[in-house]
């Protein structure tokens, strides 16, 4: 109850950067009591309890999204509304990756905490050659992430805040990611004589640059995703049956999905083409 009510929507979407706060303490908590608590399982359950917390905001804004399609005029003023959600959650995921990469930095246990996911990154890794600027890459990238889309979209629309877990679940991976090529940038540098600050600080460049170029639009593409899913299933739920109510959430919602698989789209362009050239 208590993390759950330190922030509302309406709250959460003016303050930016407290949201971002906010995923990283609601991070680094669910960090902390998973390994004190379930050890041997911390690299899920830390997922788990960040999920615990954010699920209450989450479904107070799938209401007031839902609401929103039936108390905005026209689709234009609805998608403008829901950008301003998508930057919230956008800033809430860099909180949740960045605390998690920091924490696989910070603490010498780092690896083990976060087993999981490194065997997820490696598998990842084993799965792309050396063909990564081919086009073929492209649509192997591009299929793949559409399908993660698709489970965000199911899972919105099943459990109502359903995507929230993948979504939480990718920060932990990408937190992971970022970790591990920041301690690989460090040593890299440091070993070409470079002073700690410009390694460190060089290192935390190159991470950014690497996983957040491509990463940032791919996860926004999920969140709106995730967003089409639960206004959906939050008309549904409130049993909004009236041909006029219905006919706004569909096309909201079949409007949501089209923009997000444009932007994954875009997302695996760069990912491809452009991030290869950058790291």
């Amino acid at each position: 109850m208590v993390l759950e009510s330190l922030i509302s929507p309406k709250n959460a979407i003016q303050r930016p950067l407290v949201v971002f706060v906010l995923g990283f303490a609601y991070a680094s908590l669910a960090l902390f009591l998973s390994s004190w608590v379930f050890r041997d399982q911390a690299s899920l359950v830390l997922v788990f309890l960040t999920v615990l917390a954010l699920v209450p905001l989450f479904m107070q804004f799938m209401d007031s999204e839902e609401m929103a399609n039936m108390t905005l005029g026209s689709e234009g003023a609805v998608l403008r509304q829901h950008a301003k959600v998508i930057g919230t959650f956008i800033a809430l995921f860099l909180g949740m990756s960045i605390a998690y990469g920091f924490w696989f930095v910070a603490l010498s246990n780092g690896p083990t905490l976060f087993s999981i996911q490194s065997h997820t990154i490696a598998a990842l890794r084993s799965g792309v050659t050396g063909n990564a600027v081919a086009s073929g890459m492209y649509f192997v990238i591009l299929v793949n992430n559409l399908k993660v889309l698709m489970f965000c979209i199911l899972f919105s629309f099943l459990y109502g805040a359903g995507s929230i877990f993948i979504l939480t679940w990718n920060a932990s991976v990408i937190g992971v990611a970022l970790g591990k090529f920041y301690q690989q940038g460090v040593s890299g540098f440091v070993s070409t004589g470079s002073g700690a600050v410009t390694a460190y600080a060089s290192a935390a460049g190159m991470s950014a640059v690497r996983y957040f170029i491509h990463g940032i639009p791919e996860i926004t593409a999920y969140f709106i995703g995730g967003l089409a899913g639960g206004v959906l299933s939050a008309a549904i739920i409130k049993m909004h049956w009236e041909q006029k109510q219905m006919d706004k959430v569909l096309l909201d919602s079949s409007n949501l999905i089209i923009i997000a698989a444009v932007v994954l789209a875009l997302a695996a362009f760069i990912e491809t083409f452009v991030t290869p050239m950058l790291v």
